[in-house]
């Protein structure tokens, strides 16, 4: 393979479901450690009806009415599960449950009315996304990174992506030490005049852009396993807030490449002429990175607390 076919074909991939891994894997602390993990499932699960009826109405993959209809679903998806915890009188999690899985039917269903307007959209999309068909012929090289006229071609999934990393990270960079604050003592930040209330519904607005943002390109599996495993093996390994943030972004990285490589280029090691599921094999990795914290975790791994110590040591509240 030459420079300018891995660039063409294989960057252009690789970089976005790096950039989706990385801003769904730091976002996904903030729901580990608040406690509202399956909010991520919820989220990536109910924004699929109001991504479909985008499509049908726009008749293509524009990104205006793609956004636009999946945040009316993560919308109406926040009021439903309010309504149903309310008035049915039964926990969060069960509300959240109820809903998302009846909208991501709902969702499913108006695909085949998609199918039917022409609009190239169906279940594999849904699921595994498309990142293999996400391509970069302007690129020639690797000057073709500072070049303005190939830029230009760059894949609309990467440069949508791009812009929202650009904004989530320099909003968490403005907003450190609030974030910090609402996230382990809501209490607290109320009586400090800190808003709590509209943090929590600004992350929850961004884990919404970055589940639709990353939808089309990697799908609902890559979302939800980026949402919560690199933060939870992050959790594993860490007590401080910082390192916790900078190990899941690492995580999420980490799963991106080893999972495209392993999709893409290892069966063809062993004589193999097909590929794998790039998405599908990114939620594997970050699986195994996962299932290596939680056993071999210095802090709170299998060995940690049950060999090398008499009895585990109770986590503190704070951090």
């Amino acid at each position: 393979m030459t420079w300018m076919e891995f660039m063409q074909v294989d960057f252009p991939a690789l970089a976005t479901a790096i950039l989706a891994a990385l801003i769904c894997g730091v976002l996904g602390n903030f729901l580990v450690l608040r406690r509202q993990s399956l909010m991520g499932d919820a989220i990536s699960h109910a924004v699929l009806p109001g991504i479909v009826v985008g499509f049908i109405v726009a008749g293509s993959r524009s990104t205006l009415p793609m956004m636009g209809g999946a945040v009316g679903a993560a919308v109406l998806a926040g009021v439903l599960i309010e309504l149903v915890r309310r008035f049915g009188q039964i926990e969060p999690g069960a509300a959240m449950g109820v809903v998302f899985t009846v909208m991501f039917a709902l969702g499913v269903v108006l695909l085949e009315q998609a199918a039917a307007h022409s609009v190239d959209l169906d279940a594999d999309c849904v699921l595994y996304g498309q990142l293999e068909d996400i391509l970069w012929f302007e690129a020639s090289g690797w000057w073709s990174l500072f070049d303005r006229e190939a830029l230009s071609g760059l894949p609309r999934e990467l440069t949508t992506l791009a812009v929202l990393a650009l904004v989530t990270f320099a909003l968490l960079g403005l907003f450190y030490k609030e974030i910090k604050i609402t996230t382990f003592d809501a209490g607290l930040a109320s009586a400090l005049g800190i808003p709590a209330q509209a943090f929590h519904y600004g992350l929850i607005l961004f884990v919404s852009l970055a589940a639709i943002a990353s939808f089309e390109a990697v799908g609902s599996i890559l979302v939800i396993a980026m949402l919560i495993c690199p933060a939870a093996t992050a959790r594993l390994i860490t007590d401080r807030y910082g390192a916790q943030l900078m190990l899941s972004g690492l995580f999420g990285v980490g799963s991106a490449v080893f999972g495209y490589v392993a999709a893409g280029f290892v069966p063809g090691w062993f004589g193999a002429d097909w590929a794998l599921s790039s998405s599908g094999m990114m939620a594997v990795v970050s699986g195994v990175f996962f299932g290596i914290a939680l056993v071999a975790g210095p802090r709170y791994g299998v060995l940690a607390t049950r060999v090398f110590r008499a009895a585990p040591v109770p986590r503190p509240e704070t951090i």
